[in-house]
């Protein structure tokens, strides 16, 4: 045989012989990749929406097909996704509005067609399901979210939806007992992570009516409360609680995602904020960007830090004032449920925990300086310099003394206080999280607090402004928004990650509780 005869023998044995990709079995969607090149390359618009696909195969074998054709001439990455993916989103969200009906009788309408579940189990997505009925927020957010919930749900009580209110609290309980807690939303890439523990809030929502709810609920919230409190005992630091920070002697909480990567439904964007940081440098920025979106207010100057950039984002550094709360109202549910339940000894044990977080959120959290509540960086033992929206939530449960109260309501009024109703922050950093943007969740916690101590007449004017301007955007849109422009009411809400989203479950359940509250107040 000749040479060149030879060469094209053991070429063609060569390509014969070639051996499928190497790919690890089990692999998960988030280190295919297929995944980091339809993210990086933005296939999307929003990085969320391939996530939220359905793959019609296991990843593993996708990823196998997709590396061996990806190389060739023709090879069309779009084409490829499109072709093995499905979009099963949720087509009753594009709403049509009835522009006859006033905004009051809309969100009414609403209800039905953000409601969904029980969920069947779908292969290969990437939802967590649910076996009752719930609420969705709208918009991009196709899937029950932690915090959102507490406020939708005090609309549906509103309603008069008692039942899908308590199927809420329910899937939160099977959450709890299947996850071992609630996670930000229900997807897999949402299990390194929860959001502001508003179940307590919830579960006493409903009590209201049926007080023998909270011993219903008790064996739930005590497990919530472990997972945000329990530590492992271990002298490893990789195995403790590191939503705990001891303190002084006083035992408090920050806000914590467990994962150093990139949040897969913000893959691209993530990576990008990172690009001018060393190999090293990365992952605690990457986590940090995770903990900002445990606490709900993704993104804001809130967490920004010492260097006060967005790229020096240090949200595990700082002790969260609402989140403090929020597991000070936990610990007294739960000491409440216990002393129902006839347990004595053990509801004493949390009524103390929950005298002392009281005291801690006053040591802490409050800073004579500017009269108001802020977070505070242990790290650096130092309030932060921000003032924000958070700052009421002591108000709201109770924790501020009468003197607290009044300079809060002051810093509140004249400075948060515009057209449309209250600014989330005093900055304008861009991110949507800060002025000039208004959200309905930070409305209802001022409002509720301001009322808590007396402040009849400015809890009136804040609601007043804020239903104004939502009456306004739904004239002028026929919807109810994610967020609002609070300071130039001829503009829309911006800033963040994706654009302003519409449905929207807190907005209209806000909206509902307002409009009850004047009423009531008249």
């Amino acid at each position: 045989m000749k040479n060149w005869q030879a060469l094209i023998f053991l070429l063609f044995l060569f390509l014969s012989c070639k051996k499928e990709p190497s790919v690890v079995p089990g692999l998960t969607l988030y280190e295919s990749q297929l995944f980091k090149d339809v993210q990086l390359q933005a296939i999307f618009k929003d990085s969320k929406t391939f996530v939220d696909l359905v793959p019609t195969q296991s990843i593993h074998t996708l990823e196998i097909q997709y590396l061996n054709e990806k190389d060739k001439i023709g090879f069309d990455l779009t084409e490829f996704v499109l072709e093995n993916f499905e979009d099963r989103s949720m087509k009753a969200l594009e709403i049509k509005t009835d522009t006859t009906k006033s905004m009051y009788e809309h969100i009414q309408t609403m209800w039905d067609k953000l409601t969904r579940g029980p969920d069947s189990v779908v292969p290969f997505s990437t939802r967590i399901a649910l076996p009752y009925k719930y609420v969705v927020p709208g918009g991009r957010f196709q899937e029950i979210y932690y915090w959102d919930s507490y406020f939708t749900l005090e609309g549906l009580l509103v309603a008069e939806k008692g039942q899908l209110a308590k199927a809420m609290v329910d899937n939160f309980s099977f959450l709890i007992d299947s996850v071992g807690f609630i996670p930000n939303g229900t997807r897999d890439y949402y299990r390194t992570r929860s959001q502001p523990p508003f179940y307590a809030l919830m579960v006493d929502a409903l009590a209201r009516k049926d007080s023998t709810l909270l011993t219903t609920y008790l064996p739930q919230l005590k497990k919530e409360y472990d997972f945000w409190m329990a530590t492992s005992g271990s002298q490893d630091e990789s195995s403790a609680n590191r939503h705990v920070v001891q303190l002084e002697g006083a035992v408090l909480n920050r806000y914590w995602d467990e994962g150093y990567t990139p949040r897969p439904e913000a893959y691209k964007e993530d990576l990008h904020l990172a690009s001018d940081l060393s190999e090293a440098e990365k992952p605690a920025l990457l986590n940090n960007l995770r903990a900002a979106a445990a606490s709900g207010w993704d993104f804001s100057s809130r967490w920004f830090g010492t260097q006060g950039a967005f790229n020096s984002t240090e949200t595990t550094n700082i002790l969260a004032v609402d989140l403090n709360c929020l597991l000070y109202f936990m610990e007294k549910t739960i000491g409440k449920a216990l002393r129902q339940n006839g347990n004595v000894n053990e509801a004493d044990l949390f009524q103390e925990k929950a005298k002392a977080r009281k005291k801690a959120i006053s040591q802490f959290f409050w800073n004579e300086a500017n009269s108001y509540f802020q977070d505070y960086n242990f790290v650096t033992s130092t309030a932060t310099p921000e003032l924000t929206m958070a700052g009421a939530f002591p108000l709201y449960f109770g924790l501020a003394t009468k003197e607290q109260a009044e300079k809060t309501k002051n810093v509140l009024m004249r400075q948060f206080l515009k057209p449309g109703g209250l600014v989330t922050s005093l900055e304008h950093s861009g991110q949507q999280w800060d002025a000039p943007n208004g959200w309905a969740p930070l409305q209802w916690i001022a409002v509720k607090g301001l009322l808590n101590y007396g402040y009849v007449k400015e809890a009136k004017e804040i609601m007043k402004r804020w239903l104004a301007l939502n009456e306004k955007v739904y004239k002028n849109t026929g919807k109810m928004m994610e967020k609002y422009n609070v300071e130039d009411l001829t503009l829309l809400s911006g800033g963040g990650e994706y654009e302003t989203q519409d449905g929207f479950g807190w907005t209209n359940g806000v909206a509902l509780g307002f409009k009850q509250m004047l009423e009531e107040m008249k």
